[in-house]
């Protein structure tokens, strides 16, 4: 349908008015009246009683064309999709896959880093940052070097400096080999990278995205990081299409940008009860292609050393999942823990199995059963608290149980009359 023009008001000082040919408009009063004597249409003769009127009290009516549809705003134009054959892909190059962190943080995509409150998710994120800043090294492992962006709305200017200073002389370089890194708090600001209509649940980028589009635009990162979430986020953690909306968001600003943009987040509730790291919705955890979770190191509800944290890989679309990386908190930072190989890697396992053994003798000779699969009688957990086991873990337990089993040195039997029968471990 072709729009009406439609006339709106717009009130203006009439001394500030200017023709189209850059001359002061005359005011109504210099002509209205011979107007009025002159025009015989009863309607134009009451717009020009009433911008006379206006202009005696000061201001004078501007009219405007805007289009006017009766039937609401014009839709939007056809979606064009590009559609290609599969075929055409014959002889092609097969691209590389790209990443930041090998294995862990692909590039042109979104990560989630988790980490309940407290545990250090934002200074692991920022030694990123400063490792592809300088090309250096991020807990042991390799980066891809370039830009890097970190964006905090729970660090103040003065916190993210003492971070950085701390970093830089345990990576042995100073601030001012930082030219590579930029820094925004949003402490105290609005932090919303959307605005929710709630009217229909739709997320639409905020002007704070804007200037992120723009900023990451201009300097092409490497990596970009978001702290965190809970600030970023206006809407409902728990709807799964506001979290596919957002992480759409943060997906558009990697592929526009190549570049990695890593999202941090807490864990819900139970997420943590879990021990997944999951926040709200399940469509958080499906959206983004990697999922790291950073924890405390617990066994039985006691922490045995308060700077031991794990990174464990949760999710990864172009990975392997389950590794995990050991660190601890020295000076102000995390330095990953050396993970043993060759020899030494056969020598852990030895010992693991061997207290395995001798625990498993000991309360078999005591008539105390302990059994794989779970509960208080685990064999892994009895043993791990038991004083003669020589300080092995729960998980190093755990381990040398399936090697023992899979190689035969022990079996599991079950004992018990029909209706209560239970399975344990036989040397």
């Amino acid at each position: 349908m072709t729009a009406e023009p439609r006339f709106e008001e717009t009130p203006y000082a009439a001394e500030t008015a200017i023709g189209m040919d850059d001359v002061p408009t005359p005011p109504t009063a210099a002509y209205a009246g011979d107007m009025l004597t002159a025009n015989e249409n009863p309607i134009a003769r009451a717009g020009l009683a009433w911008a006379l009127d206006h202009e005696r009290k000061g201001a004078e009516p501007r009219f405007t064309e805007t289009p006017f549809t009766p039937e609401g705003p014009e839709p939007d134009p056809p979606r064009s999709s590009v559609f290609f054959c599969a075929a055409e892909l014959e002889g092609l190059p097969i691209p590389a896959r790209r990443w930041l962190v090998d294995g862990l943080i692909p590039s042109g995509t979104v990560s989630l880093l988790g980490g309940d409150g407290g545990t250090g998710k934002s200074l692991v994120a920022l030694q990123l940052a400063v490792a592809v800043a300088t090309g250096g090294a991020w807990l042991g492992l390799p980066v891809t070097s370039g830009r890097a962006i970190y964006i905090s709305a729970e660090d103040d200017h003065d916190e993210l400096h003492r971070r950085l200073s701390d970093i830089t002389c345990a990576e042995g370089v100073t601030l001012a080999d930082l030219d590579n890194l930029t820094v925004r708090s949003l402490a105290g600001e609005d932090a919303l990278l959307a605005a929710l209509d709630r009217s229909g649940g739709v997320l639409h980028a905020s002007a704070l995205y804007h200037e992120a589009d723009t900023r990451i635009r201009d300097e092409s990162p490497a990596l970009v990081v978001f702290d965190t979430l809970a600030d970023l986020f206006p809407g409902n953690e728990n709807d799964r299409a506001q979290a596919r909306q957002f992480i759409g968001l943060m997906r558009g600003l990697a592929i526009r940008h190549e570049c990695a943009v890593v999202l941090l987040a807490h864990p819900s509730l139970s997420g943590l009860n879990s021990g997944s790291g999951t926040s709200g919705s399940t469509g958080w955890n499906n959206s983004v292609r990697s999922r790291l979770y950073l924890t405390r190191v617990i066994q039985e509800g006691y922490e045995p050393d308060s700077d031991a944290r794990l990174l464990s890989t949760m999710k990864s679309n172009y990975g392997r999942t389950g590794g995990e990386i050991s660190m601890r908190w020295q000076a102000g930072v995390f330095v990953a823990e050396a993970t043993p190989t060759g020899l030494d890697r056969m020598a852990i396992g030895a010992k693991a199995e061997r207290v395995f053994l001798a625990l498993l003798a000991l309360l078999d000779g005591q008539g105390r059963r302990v059994n794989s699969k779970g509960g208080s009688t685990y064999a892994p957990k009895v043993f791990a608290s038991h004083p003669d086991s020589e300080g092995v873990t729960k998980r190093a337990l755990g381990q040398a149980m399936e090697n023992l089993l899979r190689d035969g040195k022990i079996t599991v039997a079950t004992e018990g009359p029909p209706s209560r029968r239970v399975s344990c471990h036989i040397p």
